[in-house]
């Protein structure tokens, strides 16, 4: 297995309040990239939010190959919005990728 590092975009089609963005980052702390050597030393937030509504997440994931690391990262964004009472009609998610490869 792998630790791979993966960013996914999105956008927040409306006003997204602290305390919903803090619940996303409280779902998603299990693979939060800082908790790795590779994520403390490119100082990754694991949600970056623009004043535009466009996001970023950054994950860390286990997985054998890059193409898995992202279908599971995605699952893994879906499923914190969902906990978090965002909808996916409400912060549509963008096309992964794989910023980083920790073996």
């Amino acid at each position: 297995m792998t630790t791979f590092v993966i960013s996914i975009p999105g956008t927040f089609l409306y006003e997204v309040t602290e305390a919903k963005r803090a619940a996303v980052v409280k779902h998603l702390s299990p693979a939060d990239p800082q908790h790795t050597a590779l994520g403390r030393s490119e100082d990754l937030d694991i949600l970056t939010v623009n004043d535009n509504g466009t996001f970023s997440i950054r994950l860390e994931v286990e997985a054998d190959n890059s193409h898995s690391a992202e279908q599971q990262a995605k699952q893994v964004v879906a499923a914190a919005l969902r906990q978090a009472g965002i909808s996916e009609d409400q912060a549509p998610l963008g096309p992964t990728a794989v910023t980083g490869i920790d073996n």
